[in-house]
């Protein structure tokens, strides 16, 4: 009977276990030191922008997606990722310089998507599932994205 109650307490604490691990598990975190799961309980679609300083179309992308972040930020999430490895002070710096008004991502955990991308710009689209439903590549504006969204929700 001792033996059967030690199983079931250890049974239990490991499934407790287990779930706080989930629970405290996450996919990324931002700039400003907030942690975040692709898939988003809030039932927000989120969009990825890879960037990078060299990269002049995404410089010029840049007000765009200011542009979409202050027009969007309470129904759809907006991250910037640099395609090059730079620590928090280089993309501190950059975020600053070129006045980036939304999240910069600086520590992956994991990526929805297969690998980064082989182009820049490249921007992703996620469902409230965390789930990829559109790459695009190149220049995006305000209008292209909300009109992609919409499509790709059904509206």
């Amino acid at each position: 009977m001792k033996k059967i109650v030690i199983v079931l307490i250890a049974s239990l604490a490991l499934l407790i276990g287990l779930w706080a691990q989930q629970a405290l598990r996450f996919d990324f975190t931002t700039l400003d030191g907030e942690t975040h799961r692709w898939n988003n309980s809030q039932g927000d679609w989120t969009v990825v922008n890879y960037f990078a300083e060299w990269c002049a179309p995404c410089l010029r992308e840049i007000p765009e997606l200011n542009h979409f972040y202050q027009q969007n930020k309470d129904k759809v999430n907006i991250f910037a990722i640099s395609f090059d490895p730079l620590n928090n002070e280089q993309l501190l710096a950059l975020q600053q310089k070129y006045n980036i008004q939304f999240p910069v991502i600086d520590s992956l955990n994991s990526m929805p998507w297969n690998r980064p991308p082989n182009a820049l710009p490249t921007t992703y689209i996620l469902d409230a599932n965390g789930k990829v439903q559109k790459q695009l590549k190149g220049e995006q504006s305000a209008k292209q994205l909300i009109h992609t969204i919409n499509v790709l929700k059904g509206l």
